[in-house]
């Protein structure tokens, strides 16, 4: 149990920086070019599920990948880039089991109640102003 948690620790830490350098990458790319929207944040969410299912694909088509190995790349170096990739593998998963209501209901879930915790947290951090 111990080794799984520093499995994930240390692939969330690596996931986090490359997450970090790839949207400096981008950004400074652009340059004064950089248009109405994150693209650094687009371009890591794209890349990341681009990757996740390209490794899923191979350890499902291939075996390639030890459970500890599986805990470093998928959950931590991959939830450390981004966690848009689980989300984006979690909806297509469900899509691919013909659960398409579970899907959709996850799909609208977290892109409804997402926003609005984002709008409720901003709320709440103006109590008292």
């Amino acid at each position: 149990m111990i080794i799984n948690i520093f499995f994930v620790g240390l692939g969330g830490f690596i996931g986090a920086v490359c997450r970090y350098l790839a949207s400096l990458g981008i950004q400074h790319l652009l340059g004064e070019k950089t248009p109405w929207m994150p693209v650094g944040t687009l371009f890591v969410n794209i890349v990341g599920c681009f990757v996740i299912g390209l490794l899923e694909g191979l350890a499902a088509n291939r075996a390639l990948f030890a459970d500890e190995i599986r805990l470093l790349v998928f959950v931590g170096v991959l939830g450390g880039f981004t966690t848009f990739s689980a989300f984006g593998f979690e909806a297509y998963t469900l899509l691919d089991n013909k659960q398409t209501g579970a899907a959709l209901a996850h799909i609208g879930l977290h892109l409804a109640a997402g926003l609005g915790a984002v709008y409720l947290g901003i709320l709440v951090s103006r109590i008292g102003q």
